[in-house]
């Protein structure tokens, strides 16, 4: 059985177009969202992977209708694959139920890889740079040394509550507190 999946982004669009090209294709069920493919609940994705079954096909109009990010789409096609359920994507031509679309797919899939390890790689060297040019990463600290001695000074006269030592430094609570506890593992 051929069951669809429609997605759009916002209420203002259509999921005609998509709908025609699934009953084209043969789909008997069609699952649809009104949603932006990053929102966390999509509905109509969850019903259509409880309705699948051991033989069925899920498709699609683009892959993009589909997954979040590609190496999420990897996931869910592999789960699909787990269940022996196909998976069939109406604009790229790719349908994992012969040798080919899984071929492809998983080409996809390798080259998904292959940019992630080439980002971390690039992440990797550039830290190195910045390192080498005595740059440090990481967030800026909130207070200069002089600061943190004023800090530690206020709170140990225990005159200042801590909502005023905050506020006479322009700091949070969270903030003194790592201070106070980096102070006391000195």
């Amino acid at each position: 059985m051929f069951v669809g999946y429609a997605r759009v982004s916002t209420h203002e669009q259509n999921l005609d177009l998509q709908n025609d090209a699934l009953e084209k294709s043969g789909c008997e069920k069609i699952f649809t969202d009104k949603v932006s493919s990053v929102a966390a609940a999509r509905p109509g994705i969850d019903a259509a992977l409880s309705y699948l079954r051991e033989g069925d096909t899920l498709v699609v109009w683009r892959l993009d209708r589909l997954g979040r990010s590609l190496k999420h789409l990897i996931e869910m096609i592999g789960e699909l694959e787990e269940k022996k359920i196909g998976f069939k994507s109406i604009q790229e031509s790719i349908d994992t139920s012969n040798s080919g679309g899984r071929l492809i797919f998983h080409m996809f899939g390798a080259l998904a890889e292959f940019e992630r390890q080439l980002i971390i790689e690039r992440t990797r060297a550039g830290l190195a740079a910045a390192r080498a040019r005595g740059k440090k990463g990481g967030r800026p600290k909130a207070l200069n040394d002089k600061e943190i001695d004023v800090a530690l000074r206020l709170y140990n006269e225990r005159k200042n509550s801590i909502k005023e030592i905050c506020q006479i430094l322009k700091i949070s609570k969270p903030t003194l507190y790592n201070y106070l506890h980096q102070a006391n593992n000195r």
